[in-house]
Parts: structure tokens; sequence; C-alpha cells
């Protein structure tokens, strides 16, 4: 129902009219639309108003004598032919903090102070907002403050589109808008205009433009200067002669014309190789190739490399990932490598590969399927000859390490656990690779017999439980040259390993824990030895036999431990008001028979005299059956100390826990059925931490009480009998590691996740992975993009800076030598020498080599949307400097100088 006010003096729709119906309609519907627009808050598309309205100050009031008629709009027909469309497609809604004004004149509304006017994907924020609903037209500006400066610039957005203008004056019927000192964003990219004009909801055109990927668009480090754009949201931008101005100079960098690609996916595209030379191999192209983006899932990377004496590398490079469900990327690398030239006396060539692989599966996909994956394998030299990457932490580590495996719970009764992995262990100074190609591993949880389905299981029997496990290998030692080659595989080891534990637990005494075990294993395999004399060869020598074999062992053991407390309180006014000791105590007892049965005789020097023994089932992977009877009785001590102490705040009435020892254990054995030398050496370790928890140190130690005589080997003699002390100490190692900052943090924030991947350490104490062929990234720890920038201009005293020490002694008396093996200590320091430069050094010293290790220096300068760093190997092995300048931007990540000095490596 619709009300109207009608004035006698001029009536708009009389009771008893005899005009055409259409006419009527016609000022019905436009009577509709006028009331709607004086709505305050929200306009209908049916004409009732969502709150109520308020006269204008040009708003004529209703005359007294007005007549109020109620016309039932719902008992006309109109056709179909007749219907006009509404003059608003949908609602509008609008509001500003001072007033709003609306001229029946001039068919506008105009809203001041932070005004807001929402329509459709259209939404307008400015200082005035002016609305004429006859023109179909809005215009949004600037308003001035109280010290005359304009404030409150425009904010448009339509969809995801974004301009930020002086002014804009915009048509909601043609979609068309004329704007003045656009600033709008897309992607990477900040683009301002002088003048834009948007010819509908895809192209605008601009004139006067300047983009860039600097933050502060309207004064930014440098940008592209053009006076013709054709902009095509989140698709492309095309321009015209563009020149690069830098601090606002201009440069003899300069274009004809450019085409950038804008879309929100990714593109595939050519990437431009960067320059180089090396005195080894001449001059060089590298990191050049072709990206493709296959799938929003996954995207491909071929780079390559050449050089002028005929090295090359070629890399493949992908990323995958499915959202809530898995991701991981994979890397091949392959390198050909000459040195010098053919006919000289220093040339060599050789091929070297790496393989990474890393994947990782999102546990709410399926909580009982796991599978995940850590490779890296390849050439034993790959990382100490690459051309293409400079990466010291790989070089320094001894060890590549993979592995993928795929684990899935049954939830039956009982559990079943089944895991299916494959792993990889390369030594990559003796180039011996051990492999795992399957390992299939089975478990089934604990199965109580004795236990009530509910209640407590307590006592003896209740207790009993027991277990079934299995384990198979098929195990693979080899060499590179070796590698997956048919030798490779004959050389195989396959087994399979049952265990069936039953155990039960119990209390002895109220205080003194009893566990006792019955264990049974069995072993298959499906390849044993026999072991004979070779007259042709004059040694014994092991053929290996084909087939199904398996030996049975089991074993008993039971252990008996407490838990002992221990507080001596100083007093509460001391600073050290009580420490606590925890001690473990626990005995075990172990028992396994010997089964001599699986040993046969063989000669061993052609006699014929059959007297040394042997089992065929030597050299197995799950060992073989003991000969010899074990009765072992071990004893293990294990203490924790911590003491109490007055907190420094003096609010706090509680006192402070200090952990003094997080660990002291110790342990032996002794063998009750053994000749001599019955007491096994006592095993010392321990570990704390100081400074907050920031350093931690870890020791160790072993305790021989048997001495040793002139050849070095231990006799059935007590060390103090031989005029030593109780014990004899034959090796002991510790280990320091102290991570501190300026900043009150446990730990430091830049982990080199790529030099950890490599094989090389997590932290920077054998410098930073750098990648050649992304040098964008820096070699500090990221700085927090939305970090507000501090810098003023008065000079304030801030030196952030972050330290890594690692300290390592090994000391060895196996014969009495005495020695320390081992004593180096490692350094890394970060630090800002600016809130834009930064300075980080790695180093160390070998005190028993008496030399500087592995040092590297780092230099960046942070240009805002630039980067510049100075990367220096001094000496050694690994001598390397590298000078970089670019911009930061991938969309622009072509635009840099790129500067270095490979080292020169030798091929071995």
């Amino acid at each position: 129902m619709f009300k109207f006010a009608l004035s006698k003096t001029k009536p708009y729709f009389y009771k008893n009219s005899t005009k055409p119906l259409q006419r009527n309609l016609f000022y019905i519907v436009f009577l509709t639309i006028f009331l709607t627009l004086g709505n305050t808050k929200t306009y209908s598309q049916e004409g009732t108003p969502n709150r109520k309205s308020f006269p204008a100050k040009n708003q004529e009031t209703t005359p007294e004598n007005a007549t109020i008629i109620e016309p039932q709009l719902t008992k006309v027909v109109v056709p179909d032919s007749l219907k006009k469309k509404p003059l608003l497609e949908s609602k509008i809604k609008r509001k500003a903090l001072d007033y709003e004004k609306i001229d029946q004149k001039k068919k506008t509304i105009t809203l001041y102070n932070k005004a807001e006017v929402y329509y459709q994907d259209i939404e307008l924020k400015a200082g005035i907002i002016v609305i004429d609903y006859e023109k179909n037209e809005i215009y949004a500006g600037r308003i001035k403050d109280s010290l005359g400066k304009y404030s409150q610039a425009p904010v448009f957005k339509q969809g995801t589109n974004v301009v930020e203008p002086d002014s804009i004056k915009f048509n909601t019927k043609t979609k068309k808008a004329w704007v003045l000192n656009s600033r709008t964003e897309q992607g990477e990219f900040k683009i301002k205009a002088e003048f834009t004009k948007k010819e509908n909801d895809s192209v605008y055109f601009m004139k006067g433009a300047r983009f860039t990927t600097s933050k502060d668009v309207d004064n930014p480090e440098y940008y592209f200067k053009t006076n013709k754009v054709k902009f095509v949201p989140g698709k492309k931008v095309v321009i015209g002669v563009t020149n690069m101005v830098i601090a606002d100079v201009p440069t003899p960098v300069a274009l004809p014309f450019a085409f950038f690609p804008m879309s929100e996916k990714s593109r595939s595209g050519l990437i431009i190789p960067s320059y180089n030379d090396s005195n080894t191999r001449g001059f060089s192209l590298q990191n050049g190739g072709y990206y493709f983006a296959l799938s929003d899932n996954y995207d491909l990377a071929v780079l390559g490399d050449y050089y002028t004496n005929g090295s090359y590398g070629i890399r493949l490079e992908s990323t995958y990932a499915k959202k809530y469900a898995f991701m991981g990327n994979v890397n091949v690398r392959f390198e050909n490598l000459i040195t010098s030239e053919r006919g000289y006396p220093d040339y060599s060539k050789s091929n070297i590969y790496n393989i990474q692989w890393s994947h990782t599966k999102d546990p709410k996909s399926n909580p009982n399927s796991r599978f995940s994956a850590s490779v890296n394998l390849g050439t034993s030299k790959y990382y100490r000859q690459s051309i293409n990457q400079v990466n010291i932490g790989g070089s320094l580590i001894n060890t590549l390490s993979s592995s993928v495996s795929y684990s899935k719970t049954f939830n039956s009764v009982p559990q079943v656990n089944l895991s299916l992995s494959a792993t990889h262990s390369q030594n990559t100074n003796t180039e011996q690779i051990n492999m795992t190609l399957p390992t299939l591993q089975l478990s089934v949880d604990r199965i109580f017999p004795f236990a009530p389905k509910d209640g407590i299981k307590k006592g003896f029997f209740k207790n009993i439980n027991l277990q079934y496990n299995l384990r198979g290998e098929n195990r693979i030692a080899t060499t590179d040259s070796l590698f997956f080659k048919p030798q490779m595989f004959r050389d195989a080891k396959i087994g399979f390993q049952h265990s069936i534990p039953l155990s039960t637990n119990f209390k002895v005494f109220k205080y003194i824990s009893a566990t006792t075990s019955v264990n049974y294993n069995e072993v298959w395999y499906l390849k044993t030895i026999q072991r004979q004399y070779d007259i042709t060869k004059n040694e014994v020598t092991d053929t290996d036999v084909q087939g199904f074999d398996a030996f049975r062992t089991y074993s008993v053991s039971a252990s008996l431990g407490t838990t002992v407390y221990g507080t001596y309180n100083f007093g509460e006014k001391k600073k050290i008001q009580a420490i606590r000791h925890v001690m473990r105590p626990n005995v075990s007892y172990s028992y396994t028979p010997s089964f001599s049965k699986y040993y046969d005789t063989y000669d061993s020097d052609g006699s014929g005299t059959m007297i040394k023994e042997y089992t065929r089932f030597d050299n197995g992977i799950f060992g073989a059956p003991g000969k010899t009877m074990s009765n072992n009785i071990g004893f293990n001590l294990s203490n924790t100390f911590e003491a109490k102490v007055t907190d420094k705040d003096s609010t706090k009435t509680e006192p402070k826990k200090i952990m003094l020892l997080n660990n002291l254990n110790f342990s032996t054995s002794y063998d009750i059925t053994a000749d001599s030398l019955k007491l096994a050496p006592l095993r010392m370790s321990g570990g704390t931490q100081f400074f907050n928890q920031k350093m931690n140190m870890n020791f160790a130690a072993t305790l021989d009480p048997y001495a040793i005589n002139n050849a070095g080997r231990k006799i059935n003699t007590w060390n103090i009998d031989n005029g030593g002390s109780l014990f004899r100490m034959t090796s002991a190692n510790m280990t320091l590691n102290y991570a501190f900052s300026s900043k009150d943090i446990s730990g430091k924030e830049n982990e080199n996740t790529q030099g950890k991947r490599n094989g090389g350490r997590e932290d920077d104490l054998f410098g930073t992975n750098t990648d050649l062929g992304d040098r964008r990234q820096s070699q500090f720890a990221a700085d927090d993009e939305d970090k507000p920038d501090t810098t003023s201009d008065l000079f304030k005293y801030e030196l952030p800076w972050d330290m890594t020490l690692a300290y390592s002694l090994t000391y060895s008396n196996t014969n009495r030598e005495q020695k320390i093996t081992g004593n180096s200590l490692m350094v890394s320091v970060n630090t800002d020498l600016t809130p834009k430069w930064k300075l980080g050094v790695s180093t160390g010293y070998d005190f028993v080599q008496k030399g500087v290790t592995f040092t590297q220096f780092r230099f960046e300068r942070d240009l805002l949307s630039w980067r510049m760093d100075f990367n220096w190997v001094p000496f050694g092995d690994n001598s390397y400097w590298g000078f970089f300048i670019g911009i930061k931007a991938g969309v622009l990540s072509d635009i840099k100088y790129d500067k270095r000095n490979q080292p020169n490596r030798t091929l071995r």
C-alpha cells in the first residue's frame, strides 16, 4: 500500500481522473522513486522506505489541506509491454557525518564529511559525494580541513578493483568514469595517473601515468613513466613509450612499448638468463628457461645454464598443492661439467646430479592415513662442484639422507598400525650409500587377556599383555658408481623379523615398580651364506645360498625401579631457598640362552680340519643368533637437580624454580656368565641450560674400571690395582650452543631452511645458502612487511644484533694417548648497522689444527623496492664473492645486476 499526499491546488492524481492508465502509472512510479530517494538510509526498488524519512532543507512539506488517497495497485492489471524497468536496479545505502542535503530542483543529493555510498558492487567513500539522480551520475571529491588542507580523498571500489583518486565522476548507467589523479593497485604493481577514463567495467585509459612496485605510490623511489596506458584490471597493462625514473631522475632505460600480464593466476612465460663468466669455463648464460603455469595446483620451471667451454646444466623445478590435502615440491638438477680445454693436462669432465623432493600431507584430510617425503640424493660431490649455487653448508656436511613413508591405522580391536617406508643415507666422503627399499612395519596394539573390560588394571595377572610386531626390509649397500645398476640389486639383503613380547608390571612394597617380560623373536632370510676354504684363491670365502631359511630366539628380562625425592632447605629469606634432587634408580636383569644349534664348522686353512665355527645367518640384516649364553644385570641411575630462588620481582610471593641439571645419567652392566671383564664401562651423560635457557650444554664420558697393557689391550685387572685411579676415562665430549640477541627472545628467527634441506645446518654457522637461480631472497632474517617504519630524522642509537656460538671439545684416551682430538669454536653474528644496512659474519677457529675454519661475510642494503647485497668467502676451497642489486617484486625480477666470481673448484 502507498500513501500519497495530494495538494488541492496542484493535484498530481485525481480520484475520478479520466487520464489514460499509462499516464497514471507513470506518476505513481515517479513518486515512488522520488520518495525512495528521500529516504535517509536505504532506497528500495519496491518503493517502501526501510526507515522513516525526514525532510531536507529544500524539500516541500505536505500541505494541510492535502488529500490522502490509497490506490489499490494490486487490483490494476498492467500488460508486460507497458511495464518499465525501475530507475534503480538495486538498493542504495548512504550516510554522512555532517549532513545530507536533497535539492529537488537540481535533482541532487549532497553528502558531506565522511560520506559513503553503496550501490550494487560499488563502494564509494569521500569527503563529499554529490548524487545526481536525474543524470545518473555520482561525483566524489576531497574537502578542506580547518587548516585549508585537502583531506578525505575518495576511495572507489568496484568488485576487487580499488581506485584512490583526488576526485571522480561516475555514471551508474553507462558505468563510465572520469578520474583525476587516480591511484590503484594490481598485483605487485601500484599505478598512479593524472587523468583516467573508465570506458566500461573492463577497460581503463590513462594519461600521464607512472607505475611502480614501491609502497609509496606518491613518492616512489623509482617508477616507470608513460603518457599512454590501456589497463584491463586482472588481465593486462599495455603501455606506450616508457622511461624508467630513479629518485625522480630520468634514466637512459626506455622502451618503445611494453605489455604486462596482470592475471591473478600464474602465467607461462620466458625466464630471462643472467650473464656471467668463469676463469675455468669461460662466459656463460645462467638460469634462463621457461615457466609453465600448468594448473592452479601445480607448475613447472625448466631452467638451464651454458658455458662457452661446453659445460651446461639443466634443472626442473615443480611445486604442487591441493587445499586441505597435500603440498610439496620437486627439484631435479643435472650438470655436465668441463674444466679447462681438451688437450691440456688439467682437463677433466664429469656429470653430477641431485634430486630433492618434499611432500607433506594435511592430517585433516584423513587422520588414519599419513604420507610424507623428504628426499635429498644424488652425486656425492654435487654440492662441492655445482656451478649454480653456493651451498657451503651442504659441502661441509658429510651425509645426505632421504625418507619416504606411508602409514595407516586400522581402528579395529585391537588397533593395527601399518607403515611402508624407504630410506637413504649417503656419505659424501666415502661415497657409500645405504638404502632400504622398502621397510615394512606392522604392529598390533597391546592385548590384556586377563584384564576386565571396565575398571582398573591392577596386579600381576591383570596387567599381563602381549603384542605382535613385524618388520621387513630390503636393504641395499652400494656406492655412487653402482647406484641403480644391476649389481646394486643383486647385492640386496631381504629379511623379516617377527617379535611377540609378553610382559606385565606390578608394585613391590608399594613404592617399587616391577616389570617382567618374555620376548620371542623369529627371523626369516631369503639368502644365507656358506663359508669354506677356496683352494684356488687360497682364502676363506662366503658363497651366497639362495632360498628361505629362519632362526628363532627367546629371552627373559625383569626390572625394578623407583623414584626418590630429596630437598635441602636453606631458608625462605635466603637467595637460594632450597635445592631439590630427584633420583630414579633402576636395576634390570636379562637372560638369553645359547643358540649353538645354528652354528657349523669350517676348514680355515685347507688342512681338512673343521675347527672354527660360524652361522649361515652371518651378515644378516637382523643379525644372527648368539652362540654364547648372556646373563646380565644392568644398573642405571638418572638424576635431576633444580633450585628454588627468590624472584627478583618483589611483587611475586612465590619463589622461582631454576633447573640446575636437566639430566645426569649413569649406566653400566655386569655379565654373570663371562669368564673375565664382567663389568662393562660406566657411561655418564648429562645436560643443562644457562642464561634463561638460551645456552645448551651437553657432556658425556666413558669410564672403564679395567687397566690396559703395554699393547693397549684391556686386561682383567682393576685399573686401581694397576697403579691408576678407580676409573680410566677412555673418551669424553662436550658441546655448547648459545643463541642470543639484543631482543629478549628464546632463539633466532632466521632459519637456513634450504641449507638444512641440502644437508647443512639449520642455523648460519656454516654460512647461508645462496641459490644463484633466485637472488631476490635475503640472506638475513625475513623482516615483517607490516612492521611500521620507525626511521626518524633524529638519530637514535639502536643496534639490533643476534649471535650464535657453538663450541665442541672431544677427548680420547683409549690407549693412554690422553689426546684432545677435537676442539673448535664456531661463531655467527648478524647486526643492523642502520635501519637499512645489515652485516653478517660466520667464522670459526680449530684449536687442534690451529687454523681459521670456514668464513663468510654478508652485507645487505634494503633499498625499499630494491635490494642490494654482497657475499664474500675470502679464503679456502670455497672462496667466492658475489654482488647483486635488483627489484624485489617478482613481476620485475629481470631488472637486476648480478656479478659474481665462482669458486675455482677442482673436479676430483
